[in-house]
């Protein structure tokens, strides 16, 4: 890489209501994304202090891509996690990346704690720190709302915030990101609820000057091209991720009530196909892409008895269908959406959420909890009395709901139940049941999800093709370095059969960033050592993993799992990743 100019930085201290620009040269080399987060992480990482403490920092990044590239539309932020105490790392979409370019950053840091509920207004070269107090409490759709009425910027203006579960502190709240994306997972927003910080509005209008215009048109063109004219991206655009309710079912790979069964009887009616069919309204793309795989369906209710019904519009995909569908034994479209919208407003992770109640139904059916203690009985396919519980979940009216708050992990570790507790690296399983790869992929990748490394796909691969283990463990290091060099763009890893290493460097070049393609994969390889480094130093233990006898209880895509097998793939990628 021959370009050395600096990279724009925002550091802003809620403490003391105060903050920053810095220039920093010496951080090109990462360029951007989950590279620069993880090299600002380690400097700014408070290693002896616990996830909620105020000197830990929020760091959020954009790619050198961003705004100028079709499809190069994430942000990602990275923070230690309250659910795991590890490596906290987030991707969200919508206007994020474009809202932090045209403010001129390429990285926001924030650290400190606010001395009452505060909101952030952060534009070109001005951050202002707004009184929070009359949002905290709300509800995500509302506090977006507001915000959106009353603060400055047309056009490049993003909205983060959390719901009540963040201001809570349930450790796998989430950040709604532009009503319909999050920084998901791992409980960014109760490190946000930690800092009193409500919501941060990103607005800017500065102008990204193009070198070479004509270079510049035939390299767009050439993704452009790829995304909307070959069938490349037809699967996101059309049935979306929807669509993997119905094929994974039928492979039996679909974790169904809290994973006694690999499918689901009642996947026909909440398939891909169902929900298109029957309630899909739109599809939403994120700013700067032209393909549209964000589902919108509608639900339309009773407002109130006596009243008329009012429609709102949800966003689906497979994640939410899985969790607080399949996992709960939930079969209709207009259930598993009232489920998802009360995960919405609240702010919590759908993932972690359904899980978390998977587990609690067959705890309470194994007399590990109480009706005394929970007030309420969880029954799979009761949405009535999950939405209950999940309101407790929320406002923690007792000790098992604060404990509950806590996550599945900790749950298990403190009553019992570790035997069907759906977590791996500490953290909720994603929706796959598909073999070793995806066990490896999931408890050794940084973030313990399936985006880590498509572990899942390499089971299916294996299927194919008779792959052996060794082949898989490698192909799953390789998947994971390359995905540290998209997500360091900021490329959306749904493009990522666009975004080869050739179109890679030709776009780096359209803004005088020379990379070649050994000059990639050194730096994917750089980012996962770093990583690495910090979660080990974060108290990660590979040698301690837990694996719940439900895993190999119920087979995956019809083999019955071995745990010296799996043992045997683990110490092969500890040994080939030298952790």
């Amino acid at each position: 890489m021959t370009r050395t100019s600096s990279i724009r930085i925002l550091d802003i201290n809620l403490t003391d209501k105060k903050f920053q620009v810095k220039e920093r040269e010496d951080l090109a080399p990462f360029l951007g994304g989950t590279g620069l987060a993880t090299k600002l992480y380690a400097e700014y990482v408070a290693y002896d202090k616990p996830p909620l403490a105020q000197e830990q920092p929020i760091i959020i990044t954009c790619g050198p891509l961003s705004a100028i590239f079709p499809m190069a539309t994430k942000a990602v932020a990275t923070f230690r996690s309250p659910l795991t105490g590890e490596w906290g790392e987030s991707h969200a979409g919508m206007r994020i990346a474009f809202a932090m370019r045209f403010a001129g950053f390429r990285a926001i840091i924030i650290h400190g704690r606010a001395e009452r509920p505060v909101y952030l207004s952060i534009g070109p070269n001005r951050v202002d720190f707004k009184d929070g107090t009359p949002l905290w409490g709300m509800p995500t759709d509302e506090t977006g709302r507001i915000l959106r009425q009353i603060s400055p910027g047309q056009g490049f203006r993003s909205c983060l915030r959390i719901g009540p579960a963040g201001e809570n502190l349930v450790a796998f709240a989430n950040v709604n990101v532009d009503t319909y994306r999050h920084f998901g997972r791992l409980g960014l927003g109760a490190v946000f609820g930690s800092k009193q910080l409500k919501a941060a509005v990103i607005y800017g209008g500065n102008s990204e000057p193009i070198p070479d215009p004509k270079q510049y048109r035939e390299v767009y063109d050439t993704i452009y091209h790829l995304a909307v004219n070959t069938d490349i991206m037809e699967k996101y655009h059309g049935l979306g991720t929807s669509g993997n309710i119905a094929a994974l079912s039928a492979l039996g790979a679909l974790p169904t009530e809290n994973l006694q069964k690999n499918t689901f009887e009642g996947s026909q009616a909440i398939s891909g196909e169902a929900f298109a069919r029957d309630t899909l309204v739109r599809k939403v793309a994120c700013t700067g892409c032209p393909v549209g795989c964000i589902h919108i369906g509608v639900r339309r209710k009773l407002f109130a008895e006596g009243h008329e019904y009012e429609s709102t519009y949800i966003a689906y995909d497979y994640e939410p269908i899985y969790a607080l569908g399949t996992m709960l034994g939930i079969s209709t479209q207009e259930q598993i959406f009232d489920l998802i919208d009360y995960v919405e407003q609240s702010g919590m992770d759908v993932m972690s959420t359904g899980v978390l109640l998977a587990w609690l139904t067959e705890a309470y059916q194994k007399n590990i909890v109480t009706k005394e203690a929970l007030g309420i009985e969880p029954a799979f396919n009761n949405v009535d009395n999950y939405m209950k519980i999940m309101d407790n979940i929320v406002s923690q009216p007792n000790e098992l709901y604060r404990l509950l708050a806590r996550g599945t992990n900790q749950a298990a570790q403190k009553l019992g139940g570790l035997d069907y507790a759906l977590t791996l690296g500490n953290h909720e399983m994603a929706g796959y049941h598909t073999g070793y790869g995806n066990l490896v992929g999931l408890a050794l990748g940084p973030r313990h999800s399936h985006l880590d490394n498509s572990g899942y796909s390499f089971d299916q691969k294996a299927l194919r093709n008779n792959l052996s283990r060794e082949q898989v463990v490698r192909e799953i290091i390789a998947e994971e370095k390359w995905r540290n060099v998209l997500n360091s763009l900021c490329v959306c890893l749904f493009a990522r059969e666009v975004y080869t290493r050739e179109n890679i460097c030709a776009a780096l070049a359209c803004v005088r960033i020379n990379m070649t393609g050994e000059g990639l994969e050194k730096l994917g390889d750089e980012v996962f050592r770093l990583k690495n480094q910090i979660r080990l130093q974060l108290g990660y233990n590979p040698g301690n993993l837990n694996f719940a006898n439900r895993f190999f209880e119920t087979p995956a895509m019809g083999q019955e799992l071995d745990r010296e097998i799996l043992a045997d793939m683990i110490n092969m990628y500890r040994s080939q990743a030298g952790i």
